[in-house]
């Protein structure tokens, strides 16, 4: 049977907010553009602390090897259950990473917290809890209300619609969580834990911006690169 490929997303907050209501995550909260990683004065208009920060970047032939590098010795991973650190999917459904990068934003750390009581998105959190790898993905690609929500969304943004099998760019999820930095992203092997953040440090924090993106980015710059290209954007409380 062929694999279900849906139409990109765009990375950006109209698209992402829109995706994040239709799934049921409160109103309460909401994504914002970062437009700077360094400069305070141009993120001063997110409130804080910022819950996780959804980023699409290109992969870039350091990033690629590193990927491998930290992937190869891992085996598939088996987490589950409610002592979980963090629920992550493995991602079955070609071009989805746009929307499996909003439920790794949504249903962890303290984003959960504002889960509409008998949404969809309560739903696929619930559900998910009790099953391994493989049985979390056939939910995702079985979900009617997760397949509908994305195609709610596919014509917003600046951009006409794509559908193209290798656009050479991922969706990657920061999320904080239980005190750590997690990366989720549903091409790796299982969510990453970069590392642990202190109580007033969120994920727009230096220590987790170093710890996340600033990593990818010191990778590329290492390795020659010169115009490393991303859209970033935050979850948090809204203003």
């Amino acid at each position: 049977m062929e694999k279900k490929t849906w139409v990109v997303l765009e990375n950006n907050p109209e698209v992402m907010n829109q995706l994040a209501a239709r799934l049921g995550l409160s109103s309460e909260l909401s994504f914002y553009d970062v437009w700077s990683l360094d400069e305070p004065e141009l993120i001063a208009h997110i409130p804080r602390p910022a819950f996780a920060l959804l980023v699409i970047l290109p992969l870039t032939p350091a990033w690629k090897e590193n990927r491998q590098a930290e992937d190869v010795e891992k085996d598939d991973y088996d987490g589950y259950g409610p002592e979980e650190p963090v629920i992550w999917f493995r991602q079955t459904i070609g071009n989805a990473c746009g929307s499996i990068g909003l439920l790794h934003c949504a249903i962890n750390g303290p984003a959960a917290e504002h889960i509409q009581p008998g949404s969809d998105l309560e739903k696929i959190r619930r559900d998910a809890i009790p099953l391994k790898m493989t049985e979390r993905a056939d939910l995702l690609y079985n979900s009617v209300p997760f397949e509908e929500a994305h195609k709610s969304c596919v014509h917003l943004g600046d951009t006409a619609p794509r559908n193209e099998g290798a656009l050479g760019q991922h969706f990657v999820a920061f999320v904080k969580a239980n005190g750590r930095l997690w990366e989720l992203e549903g091409s790796r092997k299982g969510p990453i834990d970069r590392g642990s953040l202190k109580d007033d440090e969120d994920v727009l924090s230096s220590k987790a911006l170093d710890l996340g993106i600033g990593r990818v980015i010191r990778l590329d710059q290492e390795a020659g690169g010169a115009d490393l290209r991303f859209s970033c954007i935050a979850l948090s409380r809204k203003a």
